[in-house]
């Protein structure tokens, strides 16, 4: 019973063969080869149009590059607070930055509203004293599993860039919020106002393997030579490459998003049929539950993995005794029935 983060799953065995696959003989480094030229246009294809992409191993790296290439060193970064970008980066955004400045923004569900970001837009600055907005990141799906749909989407885009902002979008958890939306790469990215996507494959299967994702290629200038300063230009790069041929190879990275979502889905309605609400909607492969304590005890020592959450973002109307505890419960491409089953079993005999 391991929910405690999609990247505690192994690697979908089609990448795998993949990387087996791309181990033979010799080829050019540093993306030199052929294998990513395909991968290139692959993603071109997905996205239809001509994009620029770069190919990194680490999420953090994917959103700390981009970000650092959108902003000026003093320019500063909305985004929400609970973001990947502001908790879970050691600073990275920054340091890749050059010192920009993270500004966290609140929201219900991980998610920044448009009244937020028009607030956040209207405060006053002064030039050349305060840190002025540069970029907008939005985390889709969001660090509480919920999802922008896309009229949210053209609406936070089209305020950004009315103030001057680029977009960058956390994808990390993208094929989720793509199959749950129910519209394509393109309609979920650049036709609602994205500029940069950093798109990943690793939660969702791949072994280490993100790409940033230029929707404009002009943008792009210098950005190889800013990911080789930061260290990840990888040599062997056609392995980083085989990963993502495979992902994108006949819809595969949706099929493993779309098993991920649908074991949340039933998770959720098992622990609800127990008595054991989500604490927001479930829109990707997360569920936020708030366990007893007997519940949670029972749980540990039956061998269950999952991850304590930070109260302070309940809703108001959630209530919490002294016992009990939020919980993050992450599904996976590898997640099964069983597990599913075992757990709400423990659950409901609570």
């Amino acid at each position: 019973m391991n929910f405690a983060s999609d990247n505690t799953a192994g690697i979908a065995s089609a990448i795998l063969d993949a990387m087996r696959s791309a181990d033979q003989g010799f080829a050019p480094g540093y993306g030199a080869d052929d294998l990513t030229r395909r991968v290139e246009e692959r993603i071109a294809e997905v996205f239809q149009r001509e994009v620029a992409v770069f190919l990194v191993p680490t999420g953090t790296a994917a959103n700390a590059l981009a970000i650092a290439h959108l902003s000026p060193s003093w320019g500063g970064v909305l985004c929400h607070a609970e973001s990947h970008i502001a908790v879970d980066e050691c600073g990275a955004p920054e340091f890749f930055g050059a010192g920009l400045k993270l500004i966290e923004l609140p929201g219900v569900g991980a998610k920044i509203a448009p009244g937020v970001l028009r607030t956040a837009l209207a405060q006053e600055r002064r030039a050349p004293h305060s840190v002025v907005p540069s970029v907008l990141s939005l985390t889709q799906a969001t660090e509480a599993g919920t999802v922008y749909a896309l009229d949210e989407l053209h609406a936070l885009a089209e305020m950004a860039h009315a103030h001057g902002l680029a977009v960058h979008m956390d994808g990390a958890r993208f094929g989720n919020a793509l199959v749950r939306l129910g519209v394509t790469a393109a309609d979920a990215t650049w036709k609602a106002g994205v500029d940069v996507l950093s798109f990943g494959a690793t939660k969702s299967g791949a072994m280490a393997a993100e790409a940033i994702v230029f929707f404009d290629p002009a943008r792009a200038a210098g950005m190889g030579e800013r990911r080789k300063r930061g260290g990840h230009l990888l040599s062997k790069h056609r392995f980083l490459a085989a990963q993502f041929d495979s992902y994108l190879r006949d819809d595969l990275w949706l099929a493993l998003a779309r098993h991920a979502n649908d074991a949340a889905d039933k998770l959720a309605a098992r622990l609800a049929a127990a008595g054991f609400q989500p604490v927001w909607p479930v829109e990707a492969n997360e569920v936020f539950v708030v366990l007893t304590g007997a519940a949670d005890r029972k749980l540990r020592a039956a061998g269950a993995h999952y991850h304590p959450w930070s109260t302070n973002s309940l809703p108001a109307d959630i209530a919490i005794g002294p016992d009990d505890v939020l919980v993050r419960l992450v599904t996976s491409f590898a997640t099964s029935g069983a597990e599913i089953e075992i757990f709400a079993e423990i659950v409901a005999g609570c």
